[in-house]
């Protein structure tokens, strides 16, 4: 599984580092960016629940 973060849509609270640091960082202003090119096994549960999470639907999975 992939994810995307919509960069137009994001507003920077974070959700998605909370759920999945592994998946998910910062960039240099505070906006969601994918650290990974695939969600490996193990970190895809929390992936799933950023997706959720995220209050404007920024991310998606592909």
């Amino acid at each position: 599984m992939k994810v995307v973060i919509d960069a137009a849509v994001c507003d920077g609270k974070g959700y998605c580092k909370r759920f999945a640091p592994e998946v998910f960082g910062l960039d240099e202003w505070g906006y969601g960016k994918v650290l990974v090119d695939e969600v490996p096994p193990e970190h895809m549960a929390g992936a799933e629940a950023a997706v959720e999470a995220c209050p404007l639907q920024a991310i998606r999975t592909v």
